[in-house]
């Protein structure tokens, strides 16, 4: 398993490990977006997700449990001229506040299946009526790829898991399959994932 501590040291250099451009299923999603939405990216590491909604004019909040891929959120955001909240927290630990996110953006989180089942709720308590969960994870079928994800087969997603830990959403939109990343030195190449967009 990783730690916060291996992900410091991942975050360390220069360089950002997933390119600074959103994952490319965010801007996919821009219609549904407006303009002083409150928006949370969990596990967003360096920032560029949470980055790309306050770009977009959304009161934007990062939370990862890495220090170090923060910091280079906030250096990010800054360059860009946007104000973006950050928070350092174990997701499954974290005390998620209630109705607070109009969005949130669950892009590669993938997480031990207990800690999974428990950020995945909080997650579900955070949105606000109405709300909406983007989400975009590596599944069993990335296993041999070497576009990225965790090797652990514990920790990739499916489609079944989606509806299993969300449930209590309306599902507008669900797709299992392959795309091709362009992310930094980290994601590239065809890979194979599940999409999802979930309204409560």
């Amino acid at each position: 398993m990783s730690t916060s501590l291996a992900w410091d040291e991942r975050y360390a250099g220069g360089d950002f490990q997933f390119g600074e451009a959103p994952n490319l299923f965010l801007p996919s999603q821009a219609h549904r977006l407006k303009p002083g939405m409150r928006a949370l990216a969990v596990g967003d590491g360096e920032g560029r997700n949470g980055v790309w909604l306050a770009r977009q004019g959304l009161a934007a909040t990062s939370v990862d449990w890495s220090a170090v891929g923060l910091a280079k959120a906030r250096a990010l955001a800054q360059r860009y001229g946007v104000m973006l909240e950050t928070v350092t927290a174990d997701l499954s630990r974290w005390d998620w506040p209630e109705a607070r996110f109009d969005v949130i953006a669950w892009i590669f989180v993938h997480l031990p299946p207990e800690d999974r089942a428990i950020a995945c709720a909080q997650a579900v308590r955070a949105l606000a009526p109405g709300g909406l969960l983007l989400l975009e994870c590596f599944t069993p079928a990335q296993e041999g790829r070497r576009s990225g994800g965790p090797k652990d087969r514990a920790l990739l997603w499916s489609r079944a898991l989606v509806e299993r830990h969300f449930a209590g959403l309306e599902v507008l939109e669900l797709l299992e399959g392959t795309v091709m990343l362009d992310e930094g030195p980290r994601h590239q190449g065809v890979a194979e994932v599940v999409r999802a967009v979930l309204k409560k």
